[in-house]
């Protein structure tokens, strides 16, 4: 069986680690994108199952990221989790267009919610 990639875009380096390595322990693979051009560079190396995505990006906000991956077919269908201090703002109903597909609270979620978050959108 393939194992899943996982593409970690976030400009906080030592969270980015924490997540990889906890996605990592449950036997994902991961790869680091610390902001959106590098995310972008990456889902073209790459081709992950799973982006987990903070909301707001040094130079740019993940919204921007989103409307480039849905401009391409294949892109566009990579499932999205948005990891953001501003979960309680957004409604995913507004996002679901968007190819995300769970929103997690980066001020209340557990490291076991990010594997949950990644078992059900695959």
């Amino acid at each position: 069986m393939k194992q899943l990639h996982i593409l970690i875009v976030e400009d906080d380096a030592w969270l980015a680690e924490q997540q990889a390595r906890v996605l990592e322990k449950a036997g994902y693979k991961t790869s680091i994108a610390l902001h959106a051009i590098a995310a972008i560079d990456a889902v073209d190396d790459v081709r992950p199952d799973v982006i987990i995505l903070d909301v707001l990006l040094t130079g740019s906000t993940a919204f921007a990221l989103l409307n480039e991956l849905q401009s391409y077919g294949d892109t566009g269908a990579i499932p999205v989790v948005l990891c953001t201090n501003l979960a309680a703002d957004i409604k995913l109903d507004d996002v679901r267009p968007y190819g995300v597909k769970r929103i997690l609270d980066k001020a209340t979620m557990e490291p076991s919610d990010m594997v949950a978050a990644v078992k059900s959108v695959i």
